[in-house]
């Protein structure tokens, strides 16, 4: 984010836990807190007009939950990333949640390095995921057999870089491993977003897996 601190809103009803994070926030230079919301109607409300960089948001609030929260979020602000932070685990949270429009998924408690490391890494483009959910991701892939009417629309080129996207290599990893530039990967990645008709990378993925 050059120079600019990264706007972060965060999303969390347990009053103790929202304090936490935002005191995590107020103490890194290269973060500003710029909203904290204890529901998801109120961040409906207060967040889109501030357009933050990355949401922190929590799975179960009270009424509308973190899932159903994103889904609109996502299209409201589209450029926003999203990060989940909660205790579910389980796997129709993490799929559900990545194929509303999030864009990482951090099981609590979370280490202040390792959610200022998320934040960073999502607005570099990244999937930040704790290690136990990300191997979750993995093993869904290597039993799902993506066979989806968009999916076939993608060139074998396409499906190749979404593989490894969703395997958890980074845009540069991809690269390296399909022994082709940065900007080609991130040019496949453009038309692929397109084709399935997603915004982020981790929506691509949740649709790869046939979410």
């Amino acid at each position: 984010m050059d120079d600019m601190p990264i706007k972060v809103a965060v999303v969390e009803d347990d009053d103790e836990v929202r304090a936490g994070m935002q005191s995590i926030l107020k103490r890194a230079p290269e973060c500003r807190c710029v909203v904290a919301c204890g529901s998801a109607e109120e961040a409906l409300e207060r967040i889109p007009p501030l357009s933050p960089h990355v949401v922190l948001m929590d799975i179960n609030l009270p009424r509308m939950n973190g899932v159903n929260c994103v889904r609109q979020l996502a299209r409201l602000i589209p450029k926003t990333q999203i990060i989940m932070l909660t205790v579910y685990d389980d796997t129709d949270s993490i799929f559900n949640s990545l194929a509303a429009g999030a864009g990482g998924y951090l099981l609590k408690p979370v280490r202040a390095t390792e959610l200022l490391a998320a934040i960073k890494n999502v607005t570099a483009g990244g999937a930040p995921m704790t290690s136990n959910i990300a191997r979750k991701v993995v093993q869904s892939f290597k039993r799902t057999v993506p066979t989806g009417v968009e999916t076939e629309n993608l060139s074998a080129r396409e499906q190749t870089v979404l593989d490894y996207l969703a395997k958890g290599y980074s845009y540069k990893e991809a690269a390296e491993a399909m022994q082709i530039s940065y900007s080609t990967v991130h040019t496949h990645i453009e038309r692929i977003y397109q084709k399935l008709h997603v915004r982020s990378r981790a929506q691509a993925v949740a649709k790869y897996l046939r979410v």
